[in-house]
Protein backbone atom coordinates (compact mmCIF):
# COMPACT_ATOMS: atom_id res chain seq x y z
CA UNK A 1 0.00 0.00 0.00
CA UNK A 2 1.36 3.34 -0.99
CA UNK A 3 1.86 5.80 1.89
CA UNK A 4 0.66 9.31 1.03
CA UNK A 5 3.31 11.97 1.12
CA UNK A 6 2.53 15.01 3.26
CA UNK A 7 4.41 18.23 2.88
CA UNK A 8 5.50 19.43 6.31
CA UNK A 9 6.29 23.06 6.94
CA UNK A 10 6.69 25.50 9.80
CA UNK A 11 4.53 28.60 9.75
CA UNK A 12 6.57 31.80 9.80
CA UNK A 13 5.33 34.39 12.23
CA UNK A 14 5.24 38.03 11.18
CA UNK A 15 6.40 40.24 14.02
CA UNK A 16 5.70 43.96 13.90
CA UNK A 17 7.11 46.49 16.34
CA UNK A 18 5.24 49.66 17.21
CA UNK A 19 6.80 52.63 15.45
CA UNK A 20 7.39 54.31 18.83
CA UNK A 21 8.31 52.24 21.87
CA UNK A 22 10.77 51.91 24.73
CA UNK A 23 12.75 54.52 26.61
CA UNK A 24 11.44 58.05 26.68
CA UNK A 25 13.83 60.99 26.97
CA UNK A 26 13.51 61.30 30.75
CA UNK A 27 14.11 57.61 31.44
CA UNK A 28 17.05 57.36 29.05
CA UNK A 29 18.60 60.42 30.68
CA UNK A 30 18.14 58.95 34.18
CA UNK A 31 19.70 55.62 33.22
CA UNK A 32 22.65 57.35 31.54
CA UNK A 33 23.17 59.56 34.61
CA UNK A 34 23.18 56.49 36.87
CA UNK A 35 25.62 54.58 34.64
CA UNK A 36 27.91 57.60 34.41
CA UNK A 37 27.90 57.91 38.22
CA UNK A 38 28.76 54.22 38.56
CA UNK A 39 31.63 54.64 36.10
CA UNK A 40 33.01 57.70 37.85
CA UNK A 41 32.91 56.13 41.32
CA UNK A 42 33.82 52.51 40.52
CA UNK A 43 37.37 52.75 41.93
CA UNK A 44 36.38 54.65 45.06
CA UNK A 45 34.91 53.67 48.41
CA UNK A 46 31.84 55.82 47.83
CA UNK A 47 28.52 54.07 48.38
CA UNK A 48 26.09 54.42 45.46
CA UNK A 49 22.32 54.75 45.66
CA UNK A 50 19.26 55.75 43.71
CA UNK A 51 16.64 57.53 45.80
CA UNK A 52 13.81 55.09 45.28
CA UNK A 53 13.73 52.81 42.21
CA UNK A 54 15.40 54.77 39.39
CA UNK A 55 12.72 53.68 36.90
CA UNK A 56 9.90 51.13 36.91
CA UNK A 57 11.77 48.30 35.24
CA UNK A 58 13.06 45.32 37.28
CA UNK A 59 15.65 44.26 34.68
CA UNK A 60 17.35 47.67 34.73
CA UNK A 61 17.19 47.81 38.52
CA UNK A 62 18.91 44.42 38.74
CA UNK A 63 21.65 45.63 36.41
CA UNK A 64 22.24 48.69 38.57
CA UNK A 65 22.29 46.58 41.74
CA UNK A 66 24.82 44.22 40.14
CA UNK A 67 26.99 47.28 39.48
CA UNK A 68 26.84 48.31 43.13
CA UNK A 69 24.05 50.89 43.00
CA UNK A 70 21.33 50.11 45.53
CA UNK A 71 17.93 51.64 46.26
CA UNK A 72 17.68 54.13 49.12
CA UNK A 73 14.37 54.55 50.96
CA UNK A 74 13.26 57.62 52.89
CA UNK A 75 13.63 55.79 56.20
CA UNK A 76 17.29 55.09 55.41
CA UNK A 77 18.39 58.69 54.82
CA UNK A 78 19.66 58.73 58.40
CA UNK A 79 22.20 56.05 57.42
CA UNK A 80 23.76 58.12 54.63
CA UNK A 81 27.40 59.07 55.16
CA UNK A 82 29.13 62.19 53.89
CA UNK A 83 30.21 61.68 50.30
CA UNK A 84 27.75 58.89 49.49
CA UNK A 85 26.39 59.40 45.95
CA UNK A 86 22.59 59.49 45.65
CA UNK A 87 20.97 59.64 42.22
CA UNK A 88 17.49 61.19 42.32
CA UNK A 89 15.26 59.00 40.18
CA UNK A 90 13.37 60.04 37.07
CA UNK A 91 10.15 60.54 39.06
CA UNK A 92 11.87 63.09 41.31
CA UNK A 93 11.56 63.47 45.06
CA UNK A 94 10.40 66.08 47.54
CA UNK A 95 12.20 69.30 48.44
CA UNK A 96 12.35 68.04 52.03
CA UNK A 97 14.19 64.85 51.03
CA UNK A 98 16.75 66.90 49.11
CA UNK A 99 17.23 69.03 52.21
CA UNK A 100 17.75 65.94 54.40
CA UNK A 101 20.26 64.45 51.96
CA UNK A 102 22.20 67.72 51.93
CA UNK A 103 22.26 67.72 55.73
CA UNK A 104 23.84 64.25 55.64
CA UNK A 105 26.52 65.48 53.23
CA UNK A 106 25.40 63.31 50.33
CA UNK A 107 26.61 63.91 46.79
CA UNK A 108 23.26 64.48 45.08
CA UNK A 109 23.06 63.64 41.37
CA UNK A 110 19.71 64.86 40.05
CA UNK A 111 18.26 62.63 37.32
CA UNK A 112 14.70 63.93 37.67
CA UNK A 113 12.93 64.01 34.32
CA UNK A 114 12.92 67.64 33.03
CA UNK A 115 9.16 67.46 32.53
CA UNK A 116 8.66 66.40 36.13
CA UNK A 117 10.97 69.24 37.25
CA UNK A 118 8.76 71.67 35.35
CA UNK A 119 5.67 70.31 37.12
CA UNK A 120 7.42 70.63 40.50
CA UNK A 121 8.19 74.28 39.77
CA UNK A 122 4.58 74.92 38.74
CA UNK A 123 3.19 73.39 41.94
CA UNK A 124 5.56 75.51 43.99
CA UNK A 125 4.96 78.71 42.03
CA UNK A 126 1.17 78.59 41.96
CA UNK A 127 0.77 77.42 45.55
CA UNK A 128 2.89 80.42 46.60
CA UNK A 129 0.32 82.58 44.79
CA UNK A 130 -2.36 81.18 47.11
CA UNK A 131 -3.89 78.81 44.58
CA UNK A 132 -5.37 75.45 45.47
CA UNK A 133 -3.39 72.77 43.64
CA UNK A 134 -5.14 69.73 42.21
CA UNK A 135 -2.87 66.89 41.08
CA UNK A 136 -4.41 64.26 38.81
CA UNK A 137 -2.59 60.95 39.11
CA UNK A 138 -1.93 57.83 41.12
CA UNK A 139 -1.51 59.06 44.70
CA UNK A 140 0.96 56.24 45.43
CA UNK A 141 3.15 57.03 42.43
CA UNK A 142 6.62 58.45 43.05
CA UNK A 143 6.06 61.41 40.75
CA UNK A 144 2.83 62.42 42.49
CA UNK A 145 4.57 62.17 45.87
CA UNK A 146 7.35 64.42 44.58
CA UNK A 147 4.84 67.01 43.31
CA UNK A 148 3.04 67.04 46.65
CA UNK A 149 6.39 67.78 48.27
CA UNK A 150 6.68 71.10 46.41
CA UNK A 151 3.30 72.41 47.58
CA UNK A 152 3.59 75.54 49.72
CA UNK A 153 0.64 76.05 52.08
CA UNK A 154 1.87 79.38 53.51
CA UNK A 155 -0.54 81.42 51.35
CA UNK A 156 -3.63 79.48 52.41
CA UNK A 157 -4.14 77.23 49.40
CA UNK A 158 -5.15 73.59 49.70
CA UNK A 159 -3.75 70.49 48.01
CA UNK A 160 -5.88 67.77 46.42
CA UNK A 161 -4.87 64.55 44.66
CA UNK A 162 -7.49 62.89 42.46
CA UNK A 163 -7.24 59.60 40.61
CA UNK A 164 -10.57 59.70 38.77
CA UNK A 165 -13.43 61.93 37.69
CA UNK A 166 -15.47 60.61 40.64
CA UNK A 167 -12.85 61.91 43.05
CA UNK A 168 -12.74 65.22 41.18
CA UNK A 169 -16.51 65.53 41.65
CA UNK A 170 -15.99 65.32 45.41
CA UNK A 171 -13.80 68.42 45.49
CA UNK A 172 -15.87 71.33 46.85
CA UNK A 173 -16.53 74.41 44.74
CA UNK A 174 -13.27 76.37 44.62
CA UNK A 175 -11.79 79.63 43.42
CA UNK A 176 -8.16 80.12 42.39
CA UNK A 177 -7.42 76.53 41.42
CA UNK A 178 -4.60 75.11 39.32
CA UNK A 179 -4.79 71.59 37.87
CA UNK A 180 -1.75 69.55 36.88
CA UNK A 181 -1.31 65.88 36.04
CA UNK A 182 1.20 63.12 36.51
CA UNK A 183 3.22 63.06 33.27
CA UNK A 184 2.20 59.44 32.58
CA UNK A 185 -1.46 59.84 33.50
CA UNK A 186 -4.19 58.62 31.14
CA UNK A 187 -5.10 61.44 28.71
CA UNK A 188 -8.71 60.26 28.66
CA UNK A 189 -8.98 60.35 32.46
CA UNK A 190 -7.32 63.75 32.56
CA UNK A 191 -9.74 65.17 30.01
CA UNK A 192 -12.71 64.06 32.13
CA UNK A 193 -11.15 65.58 35.27
CA UNK A 194 -10.43 68.86 33.43
CA UNK A 195 -14.09 69.11 32.43
CA UNK A 196 -15.24 68.66 36.04
CA UNK A 197 -12.74 71.14 37.49
CA UNK A 198 -13.64 73.78 34.91
CA UNK A 199 -17.29 73.43 35.90
CA UNK A 200 -16.32 74.12 39.52
CA UNK A 201 -13.97 76.96 38.62
CA UNK A 202 -14.25 78.34 35.06
CA UNK A 203 -11.06 80.34 35.64
CA UNK A 204 -9.02 77.33 36.75
CA UNK A 205 -5.43 77.24 35.48
CA UNK A 206 -4.99 74.00 33.54
CA UNK A 207 -1.54 72.62 32.76
CA UNK A 208 -1.11 70.21 29.87
CA UNK A 209 1.56 68.22 31.69
CA UNK A 210 1.07 64.75 30.24
CA UNK A 211 4.30 63.84 28.49
CA UNK A 212 4.13 63.72 24.72
CA UNK A 213 6.12 60.47 24.86
CA UNK A 214 3.16 58.80 26.57
CA UNK A 215 0.77 59.99 23.86
CA UNK A 216 3.13 58.97 21.04
CA UNK A 217 3.42 55.43 22.38
CA UNK A 218 -0.34 55.15 22.71
CA UNK A 219 -1.01 56.47 19.21
CA UNK A 220 1.58 54.12 17.74
CA UNK A 221 0.10 51.17 19.62
CA UNK A 222 -3.43 51.92 18.45
CA UNK A 223 -2.24 51.82 14.85
CA UNK A 224 -0.34 48.57 15.47
CA UNK A 225 -3.08 46.75 17.39
CA UNK A 226 -5.49 47.04 14.46
CA UNK A 227 -3.06 45.16 12.17
CA UNK A 228 -2.18 42.10 14.26
CA UNK A 229 -3.75 39.08 15.94
CA UNK A 230 -2.01 39.57 19.26
CA UNK A 231 0.06 42.17 21.10
CA UNK A 232 2.87 41.77 23.61
CA UNK A 233 3.47 44.79 25.84
CA UNK A 234 7.00 44.60 27.24
CA UNK A 235 7.83 46.40 30.46
CA UNK A 236 7.69 46.57 34.23
CA UNK A 237 4.35 45.61 35.72
CA UNK A 238 4.64 48.48 38.20
CA UNK A 239 4.95 51.03 35.39
CA UNK A 240 1.85 53.20 34.98
CA UNK A 241 2.38 53.96 31.30
CA UNK A 242 3.08 50.30 30.51
CA UNK A 243 -0.14 49.15 32.17
CA UNK A 244 -2.01 51.82 30.22
CA UNK A 245 -0.59 50.41 26.98
CA UNK A 246 -2.06 47.02 27.82
CA UNK A 247 -5.47 48.54 28.59
CA UNK A 248 -5.41 50.46 25.31
CA UNK A 249 -4.35 47.44 23.23
CA UNK A 250 -7.27 45.40 24.59
CA UNK A 251 -9.66 47.89 22.99
CA UNK A 252 -8.44 46.94 19.53
CA UNK A 253 -7.04 43.42 19.88
CA UNK A 254 -8.44 40.42 21.82
CA UNK A 255 -5.08 38.82 22.65
CA UNK A 256 -2.85 41.10 24.74
CA UNK A 257 -0.30 40.27 27.40
CA UNK A 258 2.00 42.42 29.56
CA UNK A 259 5.36 40.69 30.10
CA UNK A 260 8.61 41.77 31.73
CA UNK A 261 10.89 39.52 29.69
CA UNK A 262 10.90 36.78 27.04
CA UNK A 263 10.40 33.99 29.59
CA UNK A 264 6.85 35.24 30.21
CA UNK A 265 5.60 34.94 26.62
CA UNK A 266 2.35 32.92 26.84
CA UNK A 267 2.43 29.65 24.89
CA UNK A 268 -0.60 30.59 22.81
CA UNK A 269 1.30 33.53 21.27
CA UNK A 270 3.53 31.13 19.32
CA UNK A 271 0.49 29.99 17.33
CA UNK A 272 -0.37 33.40 15.92
CA UNK A 273 0.74 34.39 12.44
CA UNK A 274 1.02 38.12 13.13
CA UNK A 275 2.16 39.46 16.52
CA UNK A 276 2.74 43.08 17.51
CA UNK A 277 5.26 44.26 20.10
CA UNK A 278 5.25 47.51 22.01
CA UNK A 279 7.05 48.63 25.16
CA UNK A 280 6.61 51.13 27.96
CA UNK A 281 8.67 54.28 28.35
CA UNK A 282 10.88 52.61 30.97
CA UNK A 283 11.64 49.51 28.89
CA UNK A 284 15.17 49.12 27.44
CA UNK A 285 15.57 48.13 23.81
CA UNK A 286 17.40 44.93 24.74
CA UNK A 287 14.20 43.64 26.39
CA UNK A 288 12.23 44.19 23.18
CA UNK A 289 14.95 42.51 21.11
CA UNK A 290 15.03 39.49 23.42
CA UNK A 291 11.25 39.03 23.13
CA UNK A 292 11.37 39.33 19.35
CA UNK A 293 14.27 36.87 19.10
CA UNK A 294 12.39 34.31 21.20
CA UNK A 295 9.31 34.60 19.01
CA UNK A 296 11.35 34.25 15.80
CA UNK A 297 13.25 31.28 17.15
CA UNK A 298 10.03 29.38 17.75
CA UNK A 299 8.49 30.26 14.41
CA UNK A 300 11.17 28.54 12.33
Amino acid sequence: MEVPLFLCYTKTMEIIRASVLGYCMGVERAVNVALKTIGEKKDSDVRLYTFGPLIHNPLVLRQLADSGMNVLCEDDIKNINEGDAVVIRAHGTTARNIELLNERGALIVDATCPRVKQSQRRVEEWSKKGYDIIIAGDRDHGEVKSLEGFFDSSKGGKLFVVQSSDEAENIPQRKKTALISQTTFSPQKYDSIIHIIQEKDPDAVIFNSICRATLERQESLEELAKKVEAVLVVGGKQSANTRQLKELALKFCPHVELIEDESEIPQEFYSFSKVGITAGASTPLFSVEAVEAKLRQSSH
